[in-house]
């Protein structure tokens, strides 16, 4: 892969980064900060209503998908990401300032509530560009490889913020986390959210999409329209996401609180726990990409819903007796491992099935329902089973998602040898020509 390829690919992730460290420093914190919006009381409660606002973030990923995807397939990729980045700064900078419900009320959550809604917008469109532009950015032997770098980057963001919170947690006291250290994070998320926006006013389009005379030319071009003429690839969107999404965010963003909230695992204890799991899980992104570069996308997929429709209930329910850092560790590990099937190449998978005119709108969309659906109500539907004392029942649904999608991976085709030029346009014509691309693209041994 050559140097300006490494360029496309940093250049893309450094956003995604930041995107997602703003996104999921909300959920690590908001064990610190729940009690400051809402009236003293029931902690899991106010954790829910916290998290309920969380879910609402997800709720305009929809909206944000449509409206960003329109723009990334009228105006080009690099428009939807450095606007995506400029809504992501300024969520960060609403929640920094947001009043506690001890000086202004509910009038407190209203402000982190419109922070939380500009956030869905732009990680709405964010995954989908993101996705898009480093999927077209590479050649076609490379597309799961360098496309699996959205969720190195998603977890870098992530990790960033779980390192931030384990130093706080070991400089600072519970107070000072609880009364206002809390608001650090979303500060720096802003600062760094300034920097990628300054980046990405200079990187270069894709070729795939400046070169596509036909998508140009159709005004009709990221279209809801347009998007309905491949209703089958946008419900197939939806459903291999769904089982992804929820195990995603079950062993991401979930995890944390389920070890100190039910594992019985101090809060540092926990974060420490998830930031080294997250961090192999990081490493490990590429490898599965470049592996689906070798055998296919469906293998990985597959391997990804099997495991987690038969793992999911032994290791939860292992986990929750964990007891310790290293049990907890390894059973974390073994829980990431499976979710990579699904990780490393979901997004070049998605970006694979439309072609480049409706390519941003149709990944971006359907993978926001599917999220708004699956993955941003999913801690609170954890929460709501620990509530009603039947936490176990948790478990179940996850692997119930993921049997879902299993169902959809058997079926679906392969997308590995797909033309990106090409698709829509001549079906068969276009996977031979991708696979001709592949063979004379990629040396053995690569």
């Amino acid at each position: 892969m050559g140097r300006e390829q490494w360029k496309k690919i940093w250049v893309g992730s450094a956003g995604n980064m930041v995107e997602w460290f703003d996104w999921f420093v909300y959920a690590s914190f908001a064990v610190y900060f729940a009690d400051s919006f809402f009236p003293k009381g029931n902690d899991t409660a106010n954790l829910m209503n916290t998290m309920g606002i969380f879910a609402v973030g997800f709720f305009m990923r929809p909206v944000g998908g449509w409206v960003l995807g329109r723009v990334g397939d009228r105006r080009g990729r690099k428009a939807a990401l450095t606007l995506t980045v400029t809504l992501m700064s300024a969520s960060a900078i609403l929640i920094a300032v947001a009043p506690t419900y001890a000086v202004a009320g509910y009038g407190g959550v209203a402000v982190l509530l419109i922070a939380r809604m500009l956030q869905g917008l732009s990680v709405g469109g964010e995954y989908a560009a993101s996705a898009t532009y480093l999927t077209e950015a590479s050649a076609p032997g490379r597309r799961g490889f360098a496309s699996s770098f959205q969720y190195v980057s998603m977890t870098a963001g992530q990790l960033l913020g779980l390192g931030l919170q384990i130093v706080l947690q070991r400089t600072l006291s519970e107070d000072a986390l609880h009364s206002w250290a809390w608001r650090i994070p979303f500060i720096i998320g802003a600062l760094g959210a300034a920097i990628v926006f300054y980046l990405r006013r200079n990187m270069l389009e894709t070729e795939v999409y400046a070169e596509d005379d036909s998508a140009h030319a159709d005004p009709a071009r990221g279209t809801i329209k347009a998007l309905l003429a491949h209703k089958r690839e946008a419900f197939l969107v939806i459903a291999l996401t769904m089982g992804g999404t929820v195990a995603y965010y079950t062993y991401t963003t979930y995890l944390t609180k389920y070890l100190s909230g039910s594992a019985g695992l101090s809060k540092p204890t926990a974060s420490l726990v998830s930031f080294c799991a997250l961090f192999i899980f990081m490493c490990i992104q590429p490898l599965a990409g470049k592996l689906s570069d070798r055998i296919g996308r469906r293998p990985l997929l597959i391997t990804f819903a099997v495991g987690s429709t038969f793992l999911t209930v032994p290791i939860m329910t292992l986990l929750k007796h964990a007891g310790s850092f290293w049990p907890a560790l390894g059973l974390s590990l073994l829980a990431l491992l499976v979710v990579t099937g699904y990780t490393s190449i979901n997004a070049c998978v998605k970006a694979e099935l439309f072609p480049t005119g409706i390519r941003a709108l149709g990944v971006a969309l359907p993978y926001a329902i599917a999220n708004a659906l699956f993955g941003g109500t999913a801690e609170y539907v954890a929460l709501w089973f620990k509530e009603g004392g039947i936490e176990s029942g948790y478990y179940w649904y996850v692997a119930g998602c993921a049997a879902v999608s299993l169902i959809v991976y058997i079926t679906m085709r392969e997308t590995r040898s797909i033309d990106l030029h090409r698709v829509g346009k001549d079906g068969a014509g276009a996977e031979r020509a991708g696979a001709a691309a592949v063979a004379g693209r990629q040396p053995v041994g690569d």
